[in-house]
């Protein structure tokens, strides 16, 4: 493979011109990849049992100190196990009591322990370096001081996040830096169903939102709260209506979660998205298609507006098969849409598309003051090289013969997972052997990651986890 300059995802060297993208992208094996999504969604795998005893987990996170890299050790392993001896045996069992659901503080403190015994103890080894080298990959992309020229460093400097596997009513989620600060750690926590270890393979796309959306949003403080005012004036100045305006801003931690991923990981995100959400729709209500009824208790809006979204956010990728990929994600979200609701205000289509354009404007090319008058969309994009890598990679996840040990500077794990779901898209791909070889490369990325080495390596963050999906019926 050609070199390829990391700190600017370019390729150096490619000769001749980008090939013009095809007319319409392969997505023919869509239905599959909805029913390995719906599969892993009704697993009745839960993973590793919560150590909910106080001695005995004390005892397996002693096991695990020297298990953990250094960098790891420090922001997360000792202040934890520390702030654990703060609270004693005593203070462990009332946060437990106090939080029986597990949504809040228990439910923190046992994934924090999870994601470090698990990755002190082997737990689904070969999956869980695959799954950290994503989450590393995506975190470091946005918030890299090459890709952030003309920012200033994000206000919490963290490191990547942890990888842990668990919780699969919950789905994919997010603890981000600030509400893992309430036990001292220094990163952010990602949570992925057991099964998608070895099912769901488009969900691996959804690391794109938890990671590049909710942990990098978190990381710079305030500029949550300025993009949700800035999309709500832009709508109230948009002839949406009364509602849109209000509905887009409150649920602005999932809508930009939805746009970041894009921005980092593609277009495939976007009907990966539609592939995760009819998956489990089709878990939870038996039917296959995205929800037009956006409740008011669901902080994610409705699924068919996070449809258009993605179109829209789409068309504005600075790559040449922006408007194809676009007109396929509204195609298949057209497909779905029956009378939209924002709470129980109906929704035109063309109102719901029109918002949605306006939101993808703000969130990708709006000048944000916390980003020193830069755009989410200038400080990341896909580009016509990213395609390229992908366009290479894809042939290694479709063969059986070895793979190469390492790979050229510059091919991320972002790029990986892009080929691997537009492999796993297109008609008759086997998904399985697709899903093993992409695990495959990931781990071999993983194994020379210099975070997860001897050596401290890093670049110079509200107690909530941000869930992926919320199960209700439609009307």
């Amino acid at each position: 493979m050609e070199k390829i300059d990391s700190s600017s995802r370019t390729v150096e060297g490619r000769r001749g011109k980008i090939p013009n993208p095809p007319s319409k992208p392969d997505i023919g094996n869509l239905a599959d990849c909805i029913t390995d999504c719906k599969r892993a969604t009704l697993s009745s795998d839960t993973g590793p049992e919560d150590p909910d005893e106080f001695n005995e987990l004390r005892g397996r996170l002693e096991s695990c100190r020297e298990k953990l890299p250094p960098l790891y050790r420090e922001l997360v392993y000792k202040p934890f196990v520390a702030e654990l001896d703060n609270q004693g045996k005593d203070n462990f069992n009332k946060i437990l009591l106090g939080d029986p659901d597990k949504e809040g503080e228990a439910g923190l403190m046992l994934d924090i322990a999870q994601a470090i015994l698990q990755n002190g103890e082997g737990y689904n080894e070969r999956a869980t370096d695959a799954y950290q080298e994503v989450i590393s990959d995506l975190y470091d992309g946005f918030l890299s001081a090459e890709d952030r020229s003309g920012v200033k460093p994000p206000d919490y400097g963290v490191s990547p996040p942890l990888a842990k596997w668990g919780r699969p009513d919950f789905g994919p989620y997010t603890w981000t830096a600030d509400a893992t600060a309430t036990f001292d750690v220094g990163t952010a926590i990602v949570n992925m169903p057991p099964p998608y270890a070895s099912q769901a393979l488009l969900s691996w796309a959804a690391l794109a939102h938890e990671t590049a959306g909710h942990d990098i949003l978190s990381a710079d403080e305030g500029l949550t709260p300025e993009l949700a005012k800035a999309v709500r004036m832009a709508l109230n100045d948009a002839d949406v209506g009364d509602v849109l305006p209000s509905y887009w801003a409150d649920r602005i931690d999932e809508t930009a979660a939805d746009v970041m991923g894009i921005l980092n990981m593609g277009p495939v995100v976007g009907i990966a998205l539609i592939a995760l959400l009819r998956g489990m729709n089709a878990a939870y209500t038996r039917k296959a298609k995205l929800r037009s009824w956006g409740t008011l208790d669901d902080p994610h809006p409705a699924d068919v507006l996070r449809g258009y979204l993605a179109a829209s956010v789409i068309r504005l990728l600075s790559f040449n098969g922006a408007e194809n990929w676009a007109k396929i994600i509204e195609a298949e979200t057209d497909k779905d849409v029956t009378t939209i609701r924002a709470g129980w205000i109906v929704i035109e289509p063309e109102v719901a598309k029109k918002s949605a354009e306006v939101v993808a404007g703000i969130l990708v090319r709006g000048k944000m003051e916390k980003l020193e008058s830069h755009s989410l969309g200038e400080i990341q994009n896909w580009h016509n090289d990213d395609d390229a890598i992908v366009a290479d990679l894809r042939p290694l996840l479709t063969t059986v013969g070895k793979l190469p040990e390492q790979y050229a500077k510059g091919i991320y794990a972002a790029h990986v997972v892009a080929a691997a779901a537009l492999e796993a898209l297109s008609k008759n791909a086997d998904i399985p052997q697709i899903f093993d070889r992409m695990i495959a490369v990931l781990k071999i990325m993983h194994d020379t990651n210099p975070s997860w080495g001897p050596l401290y390596v890093a670049h110079p963050g509200n107690l909530v986890s941000y869930r992926s999906y919320l199960p209700h019926e439609e009307d």
